[in-house]
């Protein structure tokens, strides 16, 4: 039996609660612990369990066809002169489908389906992959006619010695919730008769080459492996005998220890968001080593590029950790992860690597003003996941802030001004298209062109809601929305209050009590409430007994090694109400747990009357 010790409020002084193979038992004296001690729990936990290195393993293949497979002949048998050479795997499938695939290759390619060819392109070509929000584009549609049971995929591929590649994958759902799951199909060779289980588990290819390919004629030239496919056999390569075997075999580096919903140092949002919590820690508990982790995560990822960019580019290493710092156009990894950045660049003048940082953010704020997706008629940042045009309230979140702590960096006086307009205006133009003015609270999310009102979703109320006190933080009180951005705040905080629980939490779906009590939105709007008092935007007689409530509630959620429970999983949008109701819960996902660190920050200076003396 494990005892854990929580930092919640005790209403009966001797109180043991058992849930499955855990005690819990509360403190004993009726008091809260005082929050910054709650933060550095949270802090020191960060700390000790984030190593900030990669991890060597080999490149296992995905057995699931429900992604990028990539056979590059031209890592396996070099570049340079014309070559041919083939690849084979198996399809598995549970039923007779048309499979739709995308493809991408440079040059000549023929492609044979259970032994019928259905595909065939001649001539020169380059790869043409446009990595977009949450999946990668390609020019190149089939559609395979899979049999139930095991299909053979053959690939012929041709070079000019430039490039040698072919990628294929099924086209991306754009992250949307679908009502009825994709068949996708097995892939790999574990069935094919003659192949050791080792050789499967690391490769779903065999490929044999290079053949010639004399004034590039190989493509229509019928070599062996197109007539039978035999092991323990040698063919006619190009310089020498050669054989089947399996492409090169890659090693990448990968999180240590990954977590279901993520690893706390990888390249996103909510893991730049912690960081840029502990940056706050650091400055309001006087101790460097919050900050050092901090500098560590910006450090980590800023020096650790080129590695990155070689497992993409080099081992095709698609799904390889951090590979959103090369340029996804999607706000969750641009402009919000890099608000730890900017804070470093705002509060020390001089550090080493500082015109790294500053390359990087100058980069961030020319996507952020001139090349991320926005709607043309409110110029809101907007998505084309799940839906061409779908605007989030997240983006309020991913992007806003970023506007905001960068004015505060801003070389000129007009820059300045023009990022603090962008953020004011975008708050109000967010409002305008997500905004449920019956309810007073924000839906998750607004199709283009669709009168469809997505839930209430916790969080999402939580990103607006942050935001919004972001610009209201640092745009001038004489800015001529200043006023209409804090009585949309107001209002915002009056009818949040309404669905608080007598218990402080508020609902995963704020409006549906038969969604679960969670933290992360509940961290949010004690955060946003707290600030709103600190900073006078809010009547501190009337909201201090509520935001206490709330902070005793997070604190019954944290345990004194510094564990929190209780927090949703990333999500997506749905028009389903009972998705977000039956979204997992997860412990110390950082999608909350840079939420309690903030709001933890704001009750300290609330309950310490720092709110005049300590800004950030």
């Amino acid at each position: 039996m494990k005892t854990v010790y929580f930092f919640g409020r005790q209403w009966v002084k001797s109180c043991l609660l058992v849930f499955a193979s855990s005690t819990l038992i509360l403190l004993a004296n009726g008091q809260s612990t005082n929050a910054l001690t709650v933060l550095k729990s949270i802090g020191d936990k960060l700390i000790r369990e984030t190593p900030f290195k990669y991890q060597l393993s080999l490149h296992h293949a995905n057995k699931t066809f429900n992604g990028l497979q990539v056979v590059d002949f031209g890592r396996t048998f070099g570049l340079g002169k014309p070559g041919v050479a083939y690849a084979v795997t198996q399809l598995e499938s549970n039923t007779n489908q048309d499979f739709n695939i995308e493809l991408e290759h440079n040059d000549g390619c023929k492609i044979w389906l259970n032994g019928k060819l259905v595909y065939q392109f001649s001539g020169n070509r380059k790869l043409q992959m446009v990595f977009a929000e949450r999946s990668i584009k390609m020019q190149k549609k089939l559609v395979l006619p899979l049999q139930k049971g095991i299909n053979q995929l053959l690939i012929k591929s041709e070079t000019s010695g430039k490039e040698w590649k072919v990628c294929m994958q099924p086209p991306s759902t754009n992250g949307a919730v679908l009502a009825k799951a994709i068949d996708y199909p097995a892939i790999g060779v574990d069935k094919m008769q003659y192949i050791d289980a080792s050789i499967a588990k690391v490769s779903n290819w065999l490929v044999v080459g290079p053949f010639a390919n004399v004034n590039r004629t190989g493509l229509n030239t019928v070599y062996e492996p197109e007539k039978a496919i035999a092991f323990g056999t040698m063919y006619a390569g190009a310089n020498e005998p050669i054989t089947w075997t399996i492409p090169k075999i890659e090693i990448v580096g990968g999180m240590i220890n990954p977590k279901k919903w993520g690893t706390s140092y990888h390249w996103n949002y909510h893991n730049g968001g912690t960081a840029w919590a502990m940056q706050i820690l650091s400055e309001i508990s006087g101790d460097k080593k919050y900050d050092d982790f901090a500098n560590n995560y910006c450090n980590f990822h800023l020096n650790g590029t080129p590695f990155v960019r070689h497992q993409l580019y080099n081992l095709n290493a698609d799904s390889s950790a951090n590979i959103q710092i090369l340029g996804v156009p999607l706000l969750d990894f641009t402009l919000a992860p890099s608000l730890p950045l900017v804070h470093r660049l705002h509060k020390e003048p001089n550090f080493t690597n500082r015109k790294l940082y500053q390359s990087f953010i100058d980069r961030m704020v020319q996507y952020g003003t001139k090349e991320q997706l926005r709607l043309a008629n409110s110029n809101i940042f907007t998505r084309l996941t799940p839906q061409k045009y779908t605007t989030w309230v997240d983006d309020m979140f991913m992007g806003i802030p970023f506007l905001v702590q960068a004015s505060r960096i801003a070389k000129t006086d007009a820059e300045r001004a023009r990022l603090l307009d962008d953020a004011a205006n975008q708050v109000l133009n967010f409002k305008s298209e997500v905004w449920d003015s019956a309810a007073n609270l924000y839906c998750h999310a607004k199709y283009s062109g669709s009168s469809a009102k997505l839930p209430h979703w916790s969080r999402a109320n939580g990103w607006g809601i942050w935001a919004t006190t972001e610009v209201l933080k640092q745009l001038p009180r004489s800015h001529p929305l200043y006023v209409k951005i804090l009585a949309h705040y107001q209002t915002h905080v009056a009818s949040i209050i309404k669905y608080q629980d007598e218990s402080g939490f508020w609902f995963n779906v704020i409006d549906r009590k038969d969604s679960k009590k969670e933290v992360s939105g509940t961290a949010i709007f004690t955060m946003a409430i707290a600030r709103g008092i600190n900073n006078g935007w809010l009547d501190a007689a009337t909201y201090t007994p509520k935001v206490k409530r709330a902070w005793s509630a997070l604190q019954s959620r944290i345990e004194a090694d510094g564990t929190v429970h209780d927090i949703c999983m990333g999500t997506m949008c749905s028009e389903d109400v009972n998705y977000y109701i039956n979204r997992p819960y997860f412990d110390d996902d950082t999608h909350g747990l840079f939420a309690v660190l903030f709001a933890g920050i704001e009750m300290h200076l609330l309950t310490n009357n720092q709110k005049t003396t300590f800004q950030y």
